[in-house]
């Protein structure tokens, strides 16, 4: 009778134990743990340089429903090809997918991340390769999710090709040099958020069905390109956001459907700095280019706008719209002719705010743009306007032919 009682202890012990989490602490450094089909138990702390690989569908590792599901905190760590579900849910402890944290050179690549409040946590990462992921958040509203990524104070790293769905935003806040491209995200909020960066790269990503497309906010010397972001929601909804924002490069990125295509404040903001916004598609946007506060020296060349409700709309009197510089741009409302049929109009396109366009401080009534009362009192306002118009912009040299 006493040994069959030792056996069920013993039976009991490894029954709950955990199987991965014994594997990698009598694991060598430069080991490679290849798994099998099954679940395995989750909340593993990672503190050596191996590699952990599913080698077949299927390889789930499951959290406990509380804290992190994987830490990573070792250099030289290579996880992929692994589904990792079931996180905790509270915010105050960043309850995450897989946290990386204090390290360099480590690869996260083809993994599924579901049912995880926050999805993938990088703090303090170098050197790194984060690619290939699917993240979702947990399913509830959408303030009450977690980001999907998020980038803190991490340098140098690429992260690419992954997929954020019904998550809450991806951010990259105080870090600078890294590489954002080829990702994807839908039925977010921001879909990506900077805070403090400079000197990143961001190009290729798809956004759509999000709140934001990309805000930059006291960032610096990015370049943004071939980007598309549609259909931002709601009637704040925007495809860029710049606040404060200096040396940003922002060309050949399409800006479609969203509520306001561009919305720059106080960008530039350092004095000498300027930002260029060349080259975009700026599409059937409510509002292409929304400048709220002073924003001078941007450099807005060779953009096509296209189907707009307004191209530009000013929020702030005396923001001096007009002291950026606006040249050969594709405007598709140019009244003007090409007589010499050099592709450039005879005259310079200019645009201005009337007084009455009520909606400019008051976004319940964009519920009726496009109305024919609206479009009535628009026609009415140009022809006879109430008021002196405020003088927004000249493009001495409008394109006539959109590319």
């Amino acid at each position: 009778m006493k040994n069959i009682l030792i056996l069920l202890i013993i039976i009991s012990t490894y029954l709950n134990a955990n199987v991965l989490q014994e594997a990698i602490d009598k694991a060598k450094d430069g080991a490679i743990l290849k798994l099998s089909r099954g679940v395995y138990e989750g909340n593993i702390v990672i503190n050596k340089p191996i590699t952990i690989i599913g080698k077949e569908e299927g390889v789930v590792i499951k959290g406990e429903g509380q804290g992190t599901v994987v830490k990573i905190l070792s250099s030289y760590v290579t996880f992929k090809n692994l589904t990792v579900i079931n996180s905790g849910s509270r915010h105050d402890l960043l309850d995450t997918g897989i946290l990386i944290k204090e390290v360099s050179h480590v690869e996260v690549s083809n993994n599924i991340i579901k049912d995880c409040l926050f999805g993938i946590d990088m703090q303090i990462v170098n050197n790194s390769i984060v690619t290939n992921n699917y993240i979702q958040s947990k399913d509830t509203a959408l303030g009450l999710r977690g980001d999907g990524l998020r980038v803190w104070y991490s340098n140098d790293n690429i992260v690419s090709k992954n997929e954020l769905y019904k998550s809450r935003d991806m951010v990259v806040w105080y870090s600078h040099g890294n590489i954002i491209e080829d990702n994807k995200g839908k039925l977010g909020r921001y879909s990506l958020h900077f805070m403090h960066a400079g000197k990143n790269i961001v190009r290729g990503n798809m956004y759509e069905l999000n709140s934001v497309g990309i805000f930059f906010m006291f960032s610096r010397d990015s370049l943004v390109e071939n980007n598309t972001i549609k259909s931002s929601l709601g009637t704040t909804g925007m495809g860029f956001g710049l606040k404060e924002v200096d040396n940003f490069v922002i060309r050949n990125n399409t800006v479609i459907y969203n509520a306001q295509g561009f919305y720059l404040d106080r960008s530039p903001y350092e004095p000498g700095s300027k930002n260029i916004i060349e080259n975009n598609n700026i599409l059937y946007n409510t509002t292409a280019m929304r400048f709220h506060s002073i924003n001078v020296n941007n450099q807005i060349i060779g953009n096509k706008f296209l189907g707009n409700i307004d191209d530009i709309m000013n929020d702030t009197p005396g923001s001096k719209t007009y002291s950026n510089k606006f040249e050969s741009n594709y405007w598709d409302n140019y009244e003007g002719f090409d007589k010499d049929l050099d592709g450039v109009g005879d005259t310079p396109h200019k645009v201005y705010q009337y007084a009455d366009k009520l909606w400019l401080h008051n976004p319940s009534l964009k519920y009726f743009y496009g109305s024919p009362v609206i479009s009535l009192l628009n026609f009415l306002s140009k022809l006879a306007p109430f008021s002196e118009p405020m003088f927004l912009l000249e493009d001495k040299k409008p394109i006539i032919m959109a590319k």
